[in-house]
């Protein structure tokens, strides 16, 4: 089966700090330009090296929040991930993505102490009106170029429309080759898409005339997500001074399962 990226190395330094040498794929290639990656595979991939590190049973990722520093080279990268602040029922750690002697992405994750509050647990997000195979096939997205737009597969709600609607995704491609993808690193490398499944300016370069990724993306998580299919609930608003924010209740087959933010910034085209 094909991958987004190939592990070369990884190496665990006497300080408790990790240290992942790795080569993308073309799956990997994002959809502003070819030589750069699509940030959804790499909040994966860097989302596998946070919830491996140093995994302690009575806690859990329930933050992500990445930052992306510039373009992300389609090249050999590390990924260097510690702890920044240790504890026992809330933990702070940190993964840098870095390519060509820069940083590209830093990625920070809250680990908190997991117990059962299934006695006062309430949710106001409602679940999703239909289950992805009962959806018919969306393909208006495979208008952006790029490796990893064609590695996906996505079905939507009818009433889905520019700035608004649901739109489900899922890939056969595994996160990294020869390494099982496990379900949170699965569905946490599609978040990104947010951002393009209701844009509203159009779905493609040719339609969109106008530039807007995101230079960040939080992900919150009051449960485990599970499955291989990542339902998104995407609202996308642009404001009048160049700025916009993409927000998302995201959703598993069970239901939902949390959300996530997008700042956006939003120029014209290069000619």
């Amino acid at each position: 089966m094909s991958a987004y990226y190939q592990c070369v190395e990884r190496e665990q330094q006497a300080d408790g700090v990790s240290v992942a040498h790795y080569q993308p794929t073309e799956h990997a290639q994002g959809a502003w330009n070819e030589h750069e990656q699509h940030m959804a595979p790499a909040t994966g991939v860097l989302s596998r090296e946070l919830s491996q590190f140093a995994p302690q049973d009575n806690m859990r990722i329930a933050r992500i929040s990445l930052d992306i520093l510039g373009l992300i080279p389609l090249d050999d990268f590390t990924i260097t991930t510690r702890c920044i602040r240790p504890g026992k029922t809330i933990e702070l750690i940190e993964s840098v993505m870095s390519s060509r002697d820069r940083d590209c992405i830093i990625a920070r994750a809250w680990r908190l102490l997991t117990q059962d509050t299934s006695m006062i647990a309430g949710l106001e997000d409602k679940s999703a009106p239909h289950q992805p195979d009962e959806l018919p096939v969306w393909d208006d997205m495979k208008g952006w170029p790029g490796g990893f737009i064609k590695s996906v597969r996505l079905v939507a709600e009818a009433d889905r429309r520019p700035g608004k609607g649901m739109v489900w995704i899922t890939t056969d491609v595994d996160m990294i080759a020869d390494e099982p993808t496990d379900d949170l690193v699965h569905l946490l490398g599609m978040v990104d898409t947010a951002n393009g499944v209701v844009p509203r300016l159009g779905l493609g370069l040719a339609d969109a005339g106008w530039m807007f990724p995101n230079t960040d993306l939080q992900i919150h998580m009051h449960r485990s997500p599970q499955g291989r299919w990542l339902g998104i609930e995407a609202v996308q608003q642009y404001g009048t001074d160049g700025i916009g924010v993409t927000s998302s209740v995201l959703h598993d087959t069970q239901g939902p399962f949390g959300r996530s933010e997008q700042i956006l910034t939003i120029r014209p085209m290069p000619r």
